[in-house]
C-alpha cells in the first residue's frame, strides 16, 4: 500500500516544483499541443534566437507572425507574473537534428508597437516581418526595408488590428444578375 504524506509534506512544494515557474534558456516556458513555448521579453528576443540557432541547432525559422488580443477575454496561457499585452510577436523556430519545433511568444505593448528584427540572424524573416507591418502596425527595428508587402504605400491603417473597421465590397460575378 502507498504511504500516504503527512499535511506538511503536502502542503510544501518539491523543489522545481509547480510553485516556481519554469524557465529554459533564461526565460519563462511554457507548454502547448506537445511544444514548448518560450516567453522572451522584447530585449531578449535576438540574443535568444542567435543562441538558439547557434547552440541548440534551432537553424530554421519557419514563421513570424503576431496577435492583435484587443478583444479577446479568455486565458492566454502566459507564464506566472507576466503581464499580456494588446499585441504578441510569435516566433515559430524548427529543428531538423531534434525534429522539434519551438515557439517564442513576445509580448508587445499598444504604446510602442515595436519589436526587434530577427533579419540579421534570420534573413528569411524580411518578408514576414513586413508582412507583420503591415497587417499589424508593429515596426521591427533594424529591418533593412520597413515597408508595406500586402497593402498599397498609401493605405492608411492596418487590417488586421481589431480596432480597424470592417469593410465590405460587393463581388460582381459575370452572367449573374442582381436580385437588388
Amino acid at each position: 500500500m502507498a504511504e500516504v504524506p503527512d499535511a506538511e509534506e503536502a502542503a510544501a512544494p518539491e523543489e522545481g516544483g509547480r510553485d516556481e515557474p519554469e524557465t529554459r534558456y533564461g526565460v519563462p516556458v511554457t507548454h502547448s499541443r506537445g511544444q514548448v513555448v518560450l516567453h522572451p521579453t522584447r530585449e531578449q528576443l535576438v540574443d535568444l534566437v542567435r543562441m538558439l540557432r547557434d547552440d541548440e541547432d534551432f537553424r530554421v525559422c519557419v514563421d513570424v507572425t503576431a496577435v492583435d488580443y484587443l478583444t479577446y477575454e479568455a486565458h492566454r496561457d502566459l507564464p506566472p507574473g507576466m503581464t499580456g499585452e494588446r499585441f504578441e510577436v510569435v516566433v515559430n523556430l524548427l529543428s531538423h537534428r531534434r525534429r522539434e519545433r519551438l515557439r517564442l511568444r513576445v509580448q508587445v505593448p499598444a504604446d510602442d508597437p515595436t519589436c526587434p528584427s530577427l533579419f540579421d540572424v534570420h534573413p528569411g524573416t524580411e518578408a514576414m516581418e513586413r508582412e507583420v507591418y503591415d497587417m499589424f502596425g508593429i515596426t521591427f527595428t533594424g529591418h533593412p526595408d520597413m515597408s508595406r508587402i500586402l497593402m498599397p504605400e498609401d493605405w492608411e491603417g492596418h487590417p488586421l488590428r481589431k480596432d480597424y473597421p470592417v469593410g465590405m465590397i460587393p463581388v460582381q460575378f459575370k452572367g449573374v444578375q442582381n436580385a437588388r
